[in-house]
């Protein structure tokens, strides 16, 4: 009976061990016109996490000109102040960080949250919405931001494709090895190969009603997804309205969805 009661609470504080062990996680996000937040809440709603907003003490309109025009001067001078941040930072171990992309990178307010909080010997998850792309640049500027911070491999999702999130996310989380699940991992990509006339018309229509992207599609690598497939195309920019002379003719990388029984999309957009 007493080596039974022995074995019984030697269990017992193996489990409560491994409770002690994982990781306490909080999501802390800036989302100005909703999408942010639902990614934030879809990533909450998979960990049990905790949850928090960034609040600009003024806030931004939505109006996408003001927007802009008030980043460019932030970014220039002073990032804008925040509300404080009430969770304890210091009792988390994981921070998923939201934002979304303004000029390339995280938007101005996540500039004020790095300078008024700690994230040193902490993992920091990126995660993103934009318009073309940004997650990639923007992480490289939070590597440079946060040295004692370990950053990371990051989500990010087009605000087209907001919907989509909280699917992506599951796989993103469970490839992360945040939740438990059967992840299924991606082949390689194939070697990359000149553009068929199909394939370039499949480019054409991923990004043919998207205004920032005028390119020509010349190289492709591709790989099966489950449910369809996923295309990688180099691009060369071609001359647009508004676009500056030393733009034109630059190469760009471009991903594309093709799931089945759907229109091709393009993901995401590196510059």
């Amino acid at each position: 009976m007493r080596k039974l009661l022995i074995i019984a609470a030697v269990a017992l504080l193996a489990v409560c061990c491994a409770k002690e062990k994982s990781p306490k996680i909080l999501v802390l996000y800036y989302s100005q016109n909703g999408g942010t937040k639902a990614v934030a809440e879809a990533i909450q709603s998979k960990l049990g996490a905790d949850i928090e907003a960034i609040v600009p003490t003024i806030p931004y309109d939505g109006d996408f000109q003001a927007t802009i025009e008030r980043s460019r001067k932030e970014l220039d001078g002073e990032s804008p102040e925040i509300q404080p941040v009430v969770s304890d930072i210091n009792s988390y171990d994981v921070v998923f960080l939201g934002y979304p992309i303004w000029f390339g990178t995280y938007a101005t307010p996540i500039e004020t949250v790095l300078k008024e909080i700690d994230l040193s010997g902490k993992k920091v998850v990126p995660f993103c919405t934009f318009g073309s792309g940004g997650l990639d640049s923007s992480i490289q500027d939070l590597k440079k931001k946060l040295p004692d911070t370990e950053i990371l491999p990051g989500y990010g999702v087009r605000a087209a494709r907001v919907e989509d999130a909280p699917e992506e996310v599951e796989r993103f989380l469970v490839a992360g090895g945040f939740v438990e699940g059967e992840g299924q991992a991606l082949e390689d990509f194939s070697e990359p190969r000149d553009v068929t006339p199909d394939e370039s018309a499949l480019f054409d229509a991923a990004v043919g009603d998207y205004p920032m992207i005028s390119a020509k599609a010349e190289t492709v690598a591709s790989r099966a997804i489950p449910g369809g497939m996923e295309y990688l195309f180099t691009a060369k920019d071609t001359p647009r309205e508004g676009m500056p002379d030393e733009m034109a003719g630059r190469s760009i990388k471009v991903y594309v969805l093709v799931e089945d029984g759907k229109a091709p999309v393009f993901t995401q957009v590196l510059r």
